[in-house]
């Protein structure tokens, strides 16, 4: 998915970026369907997240369509089950950023880099990011039934 490696190379070069994935969001199922992922064999485009993010994440980020920002491990550690992997990689901060269109959470943005690595300033900056992925969300929910 081209668009969405265009979407990492903004991300990269305005907010810096270790691990960076795309979420498809399927309402139908309260799961999220990675999409894109410039860690393939760690965290595989097709896997699925459900049970493994906290509740509370996804009345913020994908229900409430508010971005979340876990600014250091401790944060990291408490919303993601992963959260072994996430720091083996040398992550310990994480932007998610919902991608919406007309009022629809389409999916998320998951953007992690070394702890300590991003402030509210870096949360606009993927605010702004976000509809740019739009369209390949789009595409791949309307391929799974979902639009």
């Amino acid at each position: 998915m081209t668009e969405l490696s265009r979407v990492e190379d903004q991300v990269r070069e305005e907010i810096g970026v270790r691990l960076f994935t795309v979420l498809a969001w399927l309402p139908r199922r309260r799961v999220l369907r990675r999409v894109y992922s410039s860690h393939p064999g760690q965290y595989p485009v097709g896997g699925e997240k459900s049970v493994e993010v906290a509740e509370g994440w996804l009345a913020q980020c994908i229900e409430g369509q508010r971005p979340y920002l876990g600014a250091d491990r401790a944060a990291v550690r408490e919303v993601f089950a992963d959260h072994r992997l996430i720091s083996a990689l040398g992550c310990g901060a994480v932007i998610n950023v919902p991608v919406v269109e007309e009022g629809s959470t389409l999916g998320a943005l998951a953007i992690l880099d070394a702890e300590g690595s991003y402030d509210e300033e870096s949360v606009a900056a993927a605010v702004e990011a976000a509809p740019l992925a739009v369209p390949a969300l789009r595409a791949v929910l309307r391929e799974a039934g979902e639009l």
